[in-house]
């Protein structure tokens, strides 16, 4: 029976994956093409279907008419995206600890209460706190700021990183820190040298869903900065015009996700590891 479902799995595999890289394939050849190359038909093959041209390339790195400068974008979403993803793990993971670890009761409220809290905040449509947000960040001078969108992010990826750990917290046998504070260690120290080594997975899945919702995120960068601090994903749509440049929109897209391809293979890796290590343990 194995035998017979094989070919049928590797059909699936195959299909899904053509499915899934045919977009960046598109892109990528359209990245490579002029205007005229665009808009006189399908083609696919360089040198053979089209004569391939760097100015989308180019393009990306000068602020002409139709182009984009995007080491600045790029250099902005990296740093908000990263420091607000670090922060939001920090702060989370100890909350996460907390509501895993010990018993809250407020009258009606629980651990279980505060939890579905966290995510809870993650339940609302963003523009029911783009207000918000921007008279804050305008009270306090931080509008179109990098530090007010490391603010606002840290808001929204905060929830993520609790929900996620909170539930491997929970899947760590308690054994674990009895046994290390008989040997003397306080609770804190229980945390940072037993618990976390014991987490490695659980953090890094915590971190790709607090780097990929920061990445793509556009409606809190495009409501809160306006030309001082822009983000990649607003520099991208401001290339939409009368006349859609699908050469410099497909280049500056594979820009876009490029380090998201880069951290899911590195991180792959390092999950794989994480995963080993907790099993041999």
């Amino acid at each position: 029976m194995i035998n017979t479902f094989k070919p049928l799995k590797i059909i699936a595999i195959a299909f899904w994956s053509a499915f899934v890289v045919a977009p960046f394939l598109w892109a990528l050849t359209t990245s490579f093409k002029t205007a005229n190359g665009v808009t006189g038909g399908a083609t696919y093959i360089p040198w053979v279907d089209y004569e391939p041209s760097l100015a989308a390339w180019q393009g990306l790195f000068d602020s002409g008419a139709g182009s984009i400068d995007v080491v600045g974008p790029l250099a902005n979403s990296m740093i908000v995206t990263l420091s607000a993803s670090a922060i939001s793990l920090a702060l989370g993971t100890l909350a996460a600890y907390g509501l895993s670890r010990f018993r809250y009761k407020a009258g009606p409220i629980t651990n279980t209460d505060l939890t579905f809290f966290f995510i809870s905040q993650r339940i609302m449509p963003p523009v029911v706190l783009a207000i918000p947000f921007f008279l804050m960040l305008g009270y306090f001078g931080l509008l179109d700021t990098i530090f007010g969108l490391v603010i606002v992010y840290v808001a929204l990826l905060l929830p993520i990183a609790v929900w996620v750990m909170v539930d491997f917290f929970n899947n760590i046998p308690r054994e674990l820190d009895e046994t290390a504070m008989i040997d003397g260690c306080t609770p804190l120290e229980v945390f940072w040298r037993v618990i976390l080594p014991n987490s490695l997975p659980g953090l890094v899945v915590a971190g790709i869903f607090c780097v990929v919702f920061g990445w793509n995120d556009f409606f809190f960068a495009f409501t809160l900065t306006f030309t001082n601090t822009q983000l990649l994903p607003v520099a991208i749509v401001s290339l939409n015009s009368s006349v859609t440049p699908w050469w410099s929109l497909s280049a500056s897209a594979l820009i876009s996700v490029s380090p998201l391809i880069i951290v899911a293979f590195l991180v792959e890796r390092y999950l794989e590891k994480g995963n080993i290590s907790v099993a041999s343990k």
